[in-house]
């Protein structure tokens, strides 16, 4: 077998052994930046209870906020598939976008111009020290994924998305990919 590095803008997918971690279980982390000082990402599948608005009232939509990580979870995230509109974005990998002008982003969502599949929030990030990542998919905590759904990804419905990863990986994960999320409870 060849072994898959990580790279900015692949997906980790959380291996069906993930139990218990209230953070990564079942999880599905797109790459925002890896390098040798250590690796970035957010989470995609785990929606959190609160809207952009709730978060801050100015903002006149009612996108979800997403749980980013357990790393900073006071501080907002947000990537997006529209450099076009928002300056001083970070590209992930073509055509998917990391931050940017935030005053900029408040405004063309309030006009209407950005909508919910250009952009998506998070709360936190999920971060990896320099040999972490790499110690974490040894033990095979993690599957590294080609995110083949490049920019459309932000649109992508959480629900049923680690499944679909999973489901992808065949052989003995799609025993997994039918199994409880906590498995005592089966």
């Amino acid at each position: 077998m060849i072994a898959v590095k990580p790279k900015k803008g692949n997906l980790l997918v959380a291996e069906p052994s993930i139990i218990g971690d209230l953070s990564f279980n079942r999880s599905v982390v797109l790459l925002a930046d890896h390098n040798i000082e250590g690796s970035v990402g957010f989470i995609l599948n785990k929606p959190l209870g609160y809207t952009i608005q709730d978060l801050i009232p100015e903002i006149k939509v009612n996108f979800k906020i997403y749980n980013g990580g357990p790393i900073e979870q006071d501080n907002l995230y947000f990537i997006h598939n529209i450099p076009q509109l928002i300056p001083n974005s970070i590209e992930i990998a073509e055509g998917i976008y990391w931050g940017g002008d935030f005053e900029s982003t408040k405004d063309l969502m309030n006009k209407g111009i950005i909508k919910q599949n250009n952009i998506r929030f998070f709360l936190g990030y999920s971060g990896w020290d320099a040999e972490q990542l790499q110690d974490e998919l040894d033990s095979n905590s993690w599957i590294i994924s080609e995110n083949g759904l490049q920019n459309k990804i932000i649109g992508k419905s959480a629900t049923d998305f680690w499944r679909e990863k999973i489901m992808e990986q065949g052989g003995d994960y799609i025993i997994w990919s039918n199994a409880p999320e906590n498995p005592m409870n089966n």
